[in-house]
C-alpha cells in the first residue's frame, strides 16, 4: 500500500507578482505574450476511446528510464499544444525529470473528433481511459497529473470521485472553475466579459466545424442558433447541458463542479488560486480547516487567471507556476518514493523474524 504523505507543511514561497505586473488583467493576458517561443518535440498519438472516438496525446520526447515518474497534463477551456501555460509547464517538467505527456480533450487538437459529443468540465472519463492507458504501458512508473482552469476542475473532480482508489502520486490544480455556476455569472460581468467573447468565439467556431463534420447531430441546432449565443452559461444551456446528458446548465454545473468533492481526495493535491482571478468568483476557494490533510490551499492576491508571472524586469518575466508545480510534484514523488521503501522493509522484517 503507497503512503500517502500530507502536504500541509510543505514550504512553498508565496507568489509575489512582477512589480510592473500587478494588475489582474495583465497577469491575465500579458502571460500569453511574454512567454518565450518553446521549441517542444512531441509525439502525436491518438488514443482510441471506449466509445469509438478518439483524443490525441502529445508525448514529449525523452531518454528517461521506463522507471521514470510520468505528468500529464490537463489544459483549459479551448487549449491545446500550443497553448502558452501548457508548453511552458510541459518543458519545465521534463526539466524536472519527469516523462511528460499532454492530453487534448476530444475536438481540441485542431480537427473535430469522432462523436457528436464533445468535453466539458466535469468529464472525468476520458481522463480516466488516458490514465488507464498509461498504466497499462508503463505499469512501474509512477503517474501525477497537472491541470489547469477548465482541465484543473476535471482533475480535482477525478481525485475527489476516486478517493483512496486514485492510482495518481500527487496532483496540482491550477485556476480552477471549483464551482461552475458562480464562475459563469463572474465572467458574464464587468470587463470579464471581454474573456468570455474570446472563449466564446473559440467555442462557437469549434462546435461549427463539429455540425458540418456531423449531419446526424443529436441537438436541433443550426450554425446561426450557435452564433447567436451571448454568454458560456447559454452555450451551456443549449449545447454543453443536453449534449452530454444534463438536464440544464443549473444541473450542469452543480453535477459537474469539483469544490463538493474536495472532502474526498485522499493524495496529496496542491490547489492554486489567484484571489484578483478575472475568470472566477471566489466561491471557488474551498475552506481550508474543512479539507482533507493532503490538500494544500496556496492563495495570492494577486496572479490574475493561470498568470502568476513575477521577476524583477519586464524583460525577464519569471512564471512561477513553472517553477513551483514540478517541485512540488517531484517532491511528492521522492516522499513516497521514501514511504514505499520503508514499508518494504518493515515487511522483509516482519517476514524474516516469523521465518
Amino acid at each position: 500500500m503507497q503512503s500517502r504523505p500530507s502536504t500541509k507543511t510543505l514550504p512553498i514561497s508565496p507568489f509575489k507578482p512582477a512589480w510592473w505586473l500587478k494588475n489582474a488583467h495583465l497577469q491575465t493576458i500579458l502571460a500569453k505574450y511574454l512567454a518565450p517561443k518553446r521549441a517542444l518535440h512531441t509525439i502525436d498519438e491518438m488514443l482510441e476511446l471506449p466509445d469509438g472516438d478518439e483524443l490525441q496525446l502529445n508525448w514529449l520526447q525523452s531518454n528517461a528510464a521506463a522507471q521514470a515518474p510520468i505528468a500529464l497534463v490537463l489544459h483549459g477551456l479551448e487549449g491545446n499544444l500550443k497553448s502558452h501555460y501548457v508548453r511552458g509547464m510541459l518543458q519545465a517538467l521534463q526539466q524536472q525529470g519527469f516523462r511528460v505527456l499532454l492530453m487534448h480533450f476530444r475536438g481540441c487538437h485542431g480537427a473535430p473528433n469522432k462523436t457528436p459529443r464533445a468535453y466539458h468540465s466535469g468529464d472525468t472519463e476520458d481522463l480516466a481511459a488516458v490514465i488507464a492507458q498509461v498504466q497499462q504501458r508503463y505499469p512501474n512508473a509512477p503517474l501525477c497529473a497537472v491541470g489547469f482552469s477548465l482541465g484543473g476542475n476535471v482533475l480535482a473532480k477525478y481525485c475527489g470521485e476516486t478517493g483512496a482508489h486514485n492510482p495518481l502520486f500527487a496532483a496540482a490544480v491550477v485556476s480552477a472553475p471549483l464551482m461552475l455556476a458562480a464562475c459563469a455569472r463572474k465572467i458574464n460581468q464587468g470587463f470579464s466579459k471581454v474573456y468570455q467573447n474570446y472563449l466564446l468565439g473559440r467555442l462557437k467556431r469549434s462546435m461549427t466545424r463539429k455540425l458540418q463534420a456531423h449531419r446526424d447531430f443529436p441537438l436541433p441546432l443550426t450554425p446561426e442558433k450557435i452564433q447567436a449565443t451571448r454568454s458560456i452559461r447559454e452555450f451551456d444551456e443549449i449545447l454543453t447541458a443536453p449534449l452530454h446528458g444534463f438536464r440544464d446548465a443549473d444541473d450542469y454545473y452543480r453535477r459537474a463542479s469539483a469544490k463538493p468533492l474536495l472532502a474526498k481526495v485522499q493524495i496529496p493535491l496542491l490547489l492554486i488560486h489567484a484571489f484578483d482571478d478575472p475568470f472566477l468568483d471566489d466561491e471557488v476557494v474551498p475552506d481550508a480547516q474543512q479539507l482533507p490533510p493532503q490538500v494544500q490551499l496556496l492563495l495570492s492576491q494577486h496572479g490574475g487567471h493561470v498568470g502568476f508571472v513575477a521577476g524583477g524586469a519586464p524583460w525577464r518575466p519569471v512564471y512561477w507556476l513553472d517553477k513551483v508545480v514540478p517541485a512540488y510534484l517531484w517532491q511528492q514523488h521522492t516522499s513516497s518514493q521514501t514511504a514505499q521503501q520503508s514499508l518494504d522493509a518493515n515487511d522483509t522484517i516482519q517476514e524474516s523474524a516469523v521465518c
